[in-house]
This record gives structure tokens, C-alpha cells and sequence, in this order.
């Protein structure tokens, strides 16, 4: 009998014990599932709002812009002094998030060692082209313009070719922002040059080229300063950039009057219809500046652009650099900025004016 109650006395305290953990664990398994039940319930946050909008500049700093776009993404370059470097984004008014790339450092010496200026990235022929400018010393004199060439389909890999410098034997000197023209199955090149060593006058030259890296034909002078508006600080024409519309009418859109100065805006000259591009007469030029400073805006010295297409296509934009403050020149503070362009009924471009770094723009059609 003492062992019968022994026994059960033992279970009783047994069962106690486990008793008293199934009410330490029934609230816990409870609060679980209501935990659970709970947090199936509540609904996934919202995604961040997508951000449509952006302010100029893209980055603090980069004279001579230029942009092209190849398939989904955009490459950017700007004039860096000392190598030539470019800039991959999907978003161009994301540009401040992305890295740049050093796809070219000039030699040690010889004729394009030195202040490398204004590169631009074209894909012609099946190959990419970086076309630049450079010279042997500080001497500004020895300005050339040179062509570099790389047959990789991503410009930031391969291997960039020197393929020397475009000039025209019979008038070889101070030549500066090159760039090509496409049209009617045949490549021009168009720079900024002079006609003598003495010359302090900046013009505009064409010639049609044998390929992406010879000139075929002499230079032709199609522009030269000729308006107040183009002499102020120094009579200069200068970084051409071609345009063209839906129709394939040809513009040709270049910088007027000395970067020093807040005057130094845009130009423009329109070949006409089914036009020789070489053919002095068959250029008419603005008598106005197309693209000029806004006081009011706080943009000084617009100037030295570029043109691309938005992500979609369905927007045309225009790239330049300018100083927010008047009297900086043409020093490091110039900075990138774009905008969306249109076009009048007479087919010629509406670039309209400036705009503030303080107003917010709609995205690129597209991003």
C-alpha cells in the first residue's frame, strides 16, 4: 500500500509538471499563430514612387558634352585634360550615378600628348570611332584633330587603335573639335580651324573623307564669324555638331564668340534641300544666335552641345555645357546639362531657352 501510494503520489507531481509547461507553452503557441495569422494578413508596403523627374546639371563639372545612344544604354564623355574616358548608363539623366571608364591615355610625348579636348564617340562603318583633340606642348597652337578606332561592339572593351590625325596638307594648322557628317552614302568631317599661324579668327571647315580616318577632298570654309554676337571676347566659330530632321534636312549647329566670355552661345548654319555639303552657297546661316545665356535663369556661356534621342526615340534632346554664375569662363566649373528640344512648322530646330538648375524637368521619354 505505501508503495501504491508512493507511486501515485510521484505521478501526480509528474503530471503537475507537465501540466504547468502545457500552460507555459499552449500562450506561446497561441501568440504564435496569431502572430502569423497576423502578419499573412498585412499587406506587402508599397514600392518608392518612381522618381520622373531631374535637375540640371547631370555632374558638377564636364566642358564639350557629348552623348550617343546604342541600344538601351548611353554613353557619355566630356573633356578631361589628360585621357579620354566614358560614362555607360541606361538613364542619361541618371548619369551622376554612374562610373566612367578610361578607355584612352595619350603618350608621353609627341603631337597628341597634351590638353586632350572635346572627344566624341561615333559608330561608323561597323566599327566605333573616338575622334579628339590634342597637341604637343601647352602651346595651344599644336592643336590637332586625331581618330582613334576600335572594332569591339562595346566601346569599353577592345582595343582603341590610334589611326593618327585628320588634316588637309594644304592648310595644316590649328584645328580643334571634329566631328562627322552623314549623308547621302558618304562621310564629312567638319572642324574649327584657322587659316594661317597668325590667324586669330576661328572658322568652320568640311571635306569630305576617304574613311572614318582620311580626309578624301582639300577643306572648305563654310562658316566664319561675321555677327557681333560671334566676336565677343574673340571672333570664334567653333564645336560643329550636325542635325538632322525627321525629313533628312541637315543642320549644323556650332559655338559663337570666345568660351570666356557669358556671351558664347549657339549658332546655326542649313544646308539646303538635297544640298552639296561642300558647297559654300548651299549653306544659309542664322543671322541670330539659336541657343544663348538667360540672366534671369542663371545660366551663362551655353555652348559646345551635342544632340541625341531619348531612351524610346520619341524625344529629341539637346546636351550642352554652361557656368551658373556670370564672369567663370571657361574654366572647370562648366557643367553638363540637357534639355528636350522641338521643332517649327518650317522644320528648323526650337531649342528654347536655357533653363535654371533650380527647375525640376521631366525625365527623357523612356526612363
Amino acid at each position: 500500500m505505501k508503495t501504491d501510494y508512493k507511486t501515485r503520489i510521484i505521478s501526480v507531481i509528474k503530471n503537475n509538471r507537465l501540466i504547468r509547461l502545457a500552460l507555459l507553452i499552449i500562450p506561446v503557441i497561441i501568440i504564435l499563430s496569431c502572430t502569423k495569422k497576423n502578419t499573412q494578413n498585412i499587406p506587402p508596403p508599397d514600392p518608392p514612387a518612381k522618381i520622373t523627374t531631374f535637375k540640371n546639371p547631370l555632374v558638377s563639372s564636364g566642358a564639350d558634352p557629348w552623348v550617343i545612344k546604342s541600344g538601351n544604354s548611353f554613353y557619355y564623355m566630356s573633356t578631361q585634360g589628360s585621357n579620354i574616358s566614358i560614362t555607360k548608363t541606361p538613364a542619361i539623366s541618371e548619369l551622376g550615378k554612374a562610373s566612367s571608364t578610361v578607355v584612352w591615355t595619350p603618350p608621353s610625348s609627341g603631337a597628341n600628348s597634351r590638353n586632350i579636348w572635346a572627344p566624341e564617340l561615333h559608330y561608323l562603318q561597323g566599327k566605333w570611332y573616338l575622334y579628339y583633340t590634342a597637341g604637343a606642348s601647352s602651346d595651344l597652337g599644336t592643336q590637332r584633330c586625331f581618330v582613334l578606332e576600335n572594332s569591339s561592339a562595346e566601346p569599353l572593351n577592345g582595343t582603341w587603335a590610334d589611326k593618327g590625325r585628320l588634316f588637309d596638307p594644304n592648310g595644316d594648322f590649328f584645328a580643334i573639335d571634329g566631328t562627322v557628317l552623314e549623308y547621302k552614302n558618304k562621310l564629312y568631317f567638319i572642324w574649327s580651324g584657322q587659316i594661317s599661324k597668325q590667324d586669330i579668327t576661328q572658322r568652320i571647315y568640311i571635306a569630305e573623307m576617304a574613311n572614318p580616318w582620311t580626309l578624301k577632298t582639300a577643306k572648305v570654309q563654310i562658316c566664319v564669324p561675321e555677327y557681333d554676337w560671334e566676336k565677343k571676347g574673340s571672333p570664334v566659330n567653333e564645336g560643329p555638331e550636325v542635325l538632322q530632321n525627321a525629313a533628312g534636312r541637315v543642320f549644323l549647329v556650332y559655338s559663337g564668340s570666345s568660351c570666356n566670355t557669358d556671351d558664347y552661345g549657339l549658332g546655326m548654319l542649313s544646308l539646303k534641300a538635297d544640298g552639296d555639303p561642300l558647297n559654300p552657297a548651299d549653306w544659309t546661316k542664322s543671322p541670330v544666335p539659336v541657343f544663348s545665356k538667360s540672366i534671369d535663369n542663371n545660366v551663362f556661356g551655353p555652348g559646345h552641345n551635342g544632340f541625341f534621342k531619348s531612351k524610346d526615340n520619341k524625344e529629341d534632346w539637346i546636351i550642352y555645357h554652361a557656368n551658373a554664375q556670370s564672369g567663370l569662363g571657361c574654366g572647370g566649373s562648366r557643367s553638363p546639362r540637357i534639355q528636350k528640344f522641338t521643332w517649327n512648322t518650317d522644320g528648323t530646330p526650337n531649342f528654347g531657352v536655357p533653363v535654371s538648375t533650380t527647375q525640376s524637368l521631366t525625365k527623357p521619354s523612356g526612363e
